[in-house]
């Protein structure tokens, strides 16, 4: 089931996206998130776009949501994609799941541009993106730096 992130979800949204900040490249944070911060984000967003979540047998398995590209009123039909799922449920379709249902949610708005970024040559992102019709627009090179390596950003646009 996929529905809108609610403040009781920050908990389970804090130990998926944790698990990313102390493990791997995906986001560039390198200190975990607390509840409270989780909390002011999901609302930060929810306050003009959307910030859903994969529950399966009563658990969040994996979230995504729409942001502000930039914080100028010209980029206001721009949005930035994000997703994470729970490593133990990778490979399963719920990334792909989330993106279908929030980009669903994104054409009914006043949104003309949708961008995704993918930190470092991380393959099943770049091939959600494509599958969704998203094109590389931009390779940025050693851009981050995170557990004593250089990291390149590779960003995808797709007009809605």
């Amino acid at each position: 089931m996929i529905r809108s992130a609610t403040p009781a979800d920050a908990n389970r949204l804090c130990q998926i996206y944790n698990h990313y900040v102390r493990n791997a490249v995906a986001t560039f944070e390198e200190e975990a998130v607390s509840e409270e911060e989780m909390c002011r984000r999901i609302d930060d967003v929810q306050k003009d776009f959307f910030w859903l979540v994969f529950e399966e047998s009563d658990d969040v398995v994996g979230y995504a949501y729409a942001g502000k590209w930039k914080a100028r009123a010209a980029y206001r039909h721009s949005v930035e994609l994000s997703v994470y799922v729970d490593p133990q449920r990778h490979g399963r379709g719920i990334g792909k799941q989330l993106y279908a249902a929030l980009l669903g949610q994104l054409r009914e708005r006043d949104v003309h541009s949708v961008i995704g970024g993918v930190a470092g040559n991380n393959a099943a992102s770049i091939a959600l993106h494509l599958s969704f019709g998203f094109e590389q627009v931009a390779h940025l090179r050693e851009v981050g730096h995170k557990f004593g390596q250089w990291i390149d950003v590779t960003y995808f646009q797709l007009l809605v």
